[in-house]
């Protein structure tokens, strides 16, 4: 416990010592059920967000769906690839934003009663908030509801 308050402080003194990263850092946590441990996972393991296209980054964190087809033989799409450090955060921030921002509980909501599996209304909804975030640190502005 003392070692994990200790880095974290270490942590947020560091960012806040480095203004664009202050920076990004007030842009992503300005979404609610964004914490600092996404923020900051964001910030040293996907440097390039703010800078790709909507499907290059989710391809890039790994949760844009791939084709698996051959010929005539079609199957179902997956996620793979990407950057596995990033998707775990990502996975445990939309189960806190599903229960604490409208906007992605609706999405999830609506994509269940179309009659999609949890799990995949999970992945769905941590590719719309990585766009979602990487459109922010574009353009750098604030979390509004009507962002997404």
């Amino acid at each position: 416990e003392t070692q994990i308050k200790t880095i974290t402080k270490q942590i947020d003194e560091a960012v806040m010592q480095v203004k664009h990263w202050r920076t990004k850092t007030e842009i992503l946590t300005s979404v609610p059920g964004v914490g600092k441990v996404l923020a900051y996972t964001l910030l040293s393991e996907l440097p390039e967000l703010g800078k790709l296209n909507r499907k290059e980054i989710a391809a890039l964190v790994g949760v844009a769906p791939m084709n698996r087809e051959s010929g005539t033989w079609n199957g179902k799409r997956r996620i793979r690839g990407g950057r596995h450090r990033i998707r775990t955060v990502m996975f445990m921030a939309m189960l806190s934003s599903i229960q604490c921002n409208p906007v992605f509980k609706r999405f999830y909501e609506h994509l269940k009663s179309e009659g999609k599996l949890p799990k995949v209304a999970i992945i769905a909804c941590m590719r719309k908030l990585i766009v979602v975030l990487n459109t922010m640190l574009k353009n750098e502005e604030l979390w509004r509801h009507k962002t997404a």
